[in-house]
């Protein structure tokens, strides 16, 4: 986060505690009396100006009887340091980088669900459509070249596909398989390589056809859930981590709503199909 961001959601986070602090009917200076705090570690805490501790989230809602939230503020509080990077930040030490750091997150996600509204999946591209993919990053963001060694860890990444007890739900709109990135013969490329990759036991493609009624599943920003334990959200200028339990949930549901308007197996196959036909 820029300085002005992570004020801005230490404040909102202080107006969260003193709304439990009002809601259980305590004044600042009772709670700091019950607690032996100074008085005015409660404004602190309250107006943003000093982040909490974990035993200061715990102590908050043990004394206001809100104990049902302490897990949410609790992940609120610890992400907010780390929740919103830029991907200028995040990419000035290059790609490769970025690829290798997320290693550890794949590794324990047992269960991925996937929504992509900009790009095949990147456990689903081709080495050919990766490179395309990271070199028109590269060009956007102006990042260090060293897109051969990026390409490299992501496409090695994919052996996570084959191994282990992970599963894959992944979800397309069908507009990705008519957008070419890099040129027509790296999208047929990528395109005949999601028909194999689907296939594995390990993987469920969903694609969201192009017209399909809008009742429920709006198309948003590009996420991918790990277990119940975290999303990541791919902003046009921001990489976003969602760690508090509630907004999971959010993305649960989302991810459930567009699941339900998807196709699969025969019906995704032709539509892919159609696709690569359309390439000529």
């Amino acid at each position: 986060m820029t300085s002005s961001s992570v004020q801005q959601a230490r404040q909102a986070l202080g107006q969260r505690l003193r709304e439990i602090r009002k809601d259980a009917g305590l004044t600042a200076r009772e709670l700091a009396r019950r607690v032996d705090w100074h008085e005015s570690k409660c404004s602190r805490l309250e107006n943003g100006r000093t982040p909490p501790s974990d035993d200061d989230i715990r102590t908050y809602t043990a004394h206001c009887a809100a104990q049902d939230q302490t897990a949410d503020l609790l992940a609120t509080a610890r992400g907010i340091e780390g929740a919103y990077v830029q991907w200028r930040r995040m990419e000035r030490a290059g790609l490769k980088r970025v690829q290798q750091s997320v290693a550890p997150l794949f590794e324990r996600t047992r269960r991925f669900r996937v929504y992509q509204s900009w790009v095949i999946p990147g456990l689903l591209q081709s080495a050919a459509y990766t490179r395309a993919v990271l070199s028109t990053v590269a060009h956007l963001r102006d990042v260090p070249d060293d897109i051969d060694d990026a390409v490299a860890v992501r496409v090695d990444r994919q052996r996570i596909l084959y191994s282990g007890d992970h599963q894959f739900a992944m979800l397309v709109e069908e507009w990705v398989l008519r957008t070419i990135i890099g040129d027509a013969d790296t999208l047929a490329g990528a395109l005949g390589h999601l028909i194999s990759v689907a296939s594995l036991p390990s993987v469920s493609l969903g694609i969201i056809p192009l017209g399909i009624a809008r009742g429920v599943g709006w198309p948003v920003e590009s996420f991918t859930i790990y277990d119940d334990a975290q999303v990541n959200v791919e902003l046009v200028s921001a990489h976003l981590t969602v760690t508090q339990p509630g907004e999971i949930g959010e993305y649960s549901k989302a991810f459930a709503e567009l699941s339900s308007i998807a196709v699969y197996g025969t019906r995704a196959r032709s539509l892919i199909t159609a696709a690569i036909d359309a390439l000529g």
